[in-house]
């Protein structure tokens, strides 16, 4: 080897292992994360969050971005621990714990995120044909043929490949939280002291009060996972970032999360506040027994044309970049399980050939359901918020605890908060659902 292409592979290990400085390879992948967390569950969040009153809020506050960050760390963590460079989460599970726990837990994964992506594709139906009928005053095209022509649309972008995906979801992260924060300081002039009233600490502690601190902030966590959680676009930014900076892959994962996390707490955690000050708890709970977002319920109680229109548009774009995030994962656990179930009978098939055929089938299962408009989404969504949590926040740390290449991460109190946060959001899921 000559003295000149020596230098050439020494620049190019160089730069591979720079991680301190930023790319913007890393800006994409920041806003695409920060696009797939906040969809339509943060349109949710203030009626969760606030019902109980501020105490609680500022306690959520207090804890979203460790609980949001320090799981999703973990999980990119695990991802990173496998020996394979290209190995997504789908494989590094069957590297540790063997081929069944690696199926089961493949079936997990997609189970965790295959329901929100079919509740994401009735929401955006949903949002245009409400559009239609009630903003634009004409008649809604036929349901079926609607939710295709909006799934085929949206199902376009992911033919060009996982970075239009990701780059896709970084450019609607302009204009939607460009609207979110426009109207979250829209609504300053309406912020009343009527939250205040609830400061009182009589009774609220009472775990057994349904009004109470304890109480609400139990069932509330689950919530906050649903509407911070981007755990189906982990696997594919760990992958590439580990393809982009190798060994030093991790510290540069743990920065672009923070740098993500910490977006997302400041700008939700606003327009919730603006939200909450707006309204009573009163007004809130009204929200919650009608079964809509706040958006809807701040267009009905204010009765203002420019948020009838500007809602629709924040939850179009909220839906669309959660959609395509999700979607990664669907196909990533789909894939994984067709690939497991193939492997055990000695037969093999093209990644290209099967990503055609898992196109079709989220095409065709989601475009039925968003047709069919069930009304049981809230059943879907808690059935997903304990499986989330269990791949989220529990099978990361049972890693860390059991695999020796993640040794390295166990003995810090940030372990044990995700387990215990975890913990509590399996069980209000399953209360809710009880």
């Amino acid at each position: 080897m000559d003295t000149s292409q020596s230098g050439t592979i020494a620049t190019i290990v160089s730069v591979k292992s720079d991680y301190t400085t930023w790319r913007k390879s890393d800006t994409v992948w920041m806003l695409g994360l920060y696009g797939t967390a906040i969809g339509a569950g943060v349109l949710f969040l203030p009626i969760n969050a606030g019902i109980g009153g501020l105490i609680p809020l500022i306690i959520m506050t207090i804890f979203a971005l460790p609980m949001t960050f320090f799981a999703h760390r973990g999980m990119c963590r695990f991802v990173l621990s496998g020996k394979a460079t290209g190995e997504d989460i789908t494989g590094v599970v069957e590297e540790h714990f063997g081929k069944v726990a690696g199926f089961l837990i493949t079936i997990l994964y997609f189970f965790a995120i295959y329901p929100i992506l079919l509740v994401y594709s009735v929401a955006l139906t949903n949002t245009v044909e409400s559009f239609i009928i009630h903003q634009l005053q004409i008649d809604a095209p036929p349901r079926a043929l609607l939710a295709l022509v909006l799934l085929l649309g949206v199902m376009s972008i992911i033919r060009f490949g996982e970075q239009t995906i990701v780059k896709a979801m970084s450019v609607l992260v302009f204009p939607f939280v460009t609207v979110l924060m426009l109207l979250a300081v829209y609504l300053i002039p309406h912020w009343n002291t009527t939250i205040f009233d609830t400061l009182s600490l009589d009774s609220a502690i009472s775990s057994t009060n349904s009004n109470g601190l304890l109480f609400t902030l139990w069932l509330a966590i689950p919530v906050m996972v649903f509407s911070f959680n981007h755990s189906p676009i982990i696997s594919a930014f760990a992958v590439a970032k580990r393809e982009e900076y190798g060994k030093n892959a991790e510290k540069k994962c743990s920065h672009i999360l923070a740098y993500a996390h910490i977006m997302m707490v400041l700008t939700v955690m606003f327009f919730v506040f603006s939200c909450v000050l707006s309204l009573s708890p009163e007004n809130l709970a009204e929200a919650k027994a009608q079964n809509i977002t706040i958006l809807s319920y701040l267009a009905n109680h204010f009765r203002v044309p420019t948020i009838e229109y500007i809602a629709p548009f924040i939850a179009f774009i909220a839906i669309t970049k959660s959609f395509l995030g999700h979607y990664l994962g669907a196909r990533e656990g789909f894939n994984g399980i067709v690939n497991k179930a193939l492997s055990a009978q000695g037969k093999i098939i093209q990644h290209e050939t099967l990503n055609r055929i898992t196109s079709v089938f989220m095409l065709v299962s989601a475009w039925a359901i968003a047709t069919l408009n069930p009304s049981i989404l809230n059943i879907i969504e808690t059935l997903g918020g304990p499986v989330i949590a269990i791949i989220l926040f529990i099978m990361p740390m049972y890693a860390i605890s059991k695999i020796p290449a993640m040794h390295k991460y166990s003995g810090k109190l940030s372990n044990i908060f995700v387990v215990v946060m975890g913990s509590i959001a399996i069980s209000a899921a399953v209360y809710s659902l009880l």
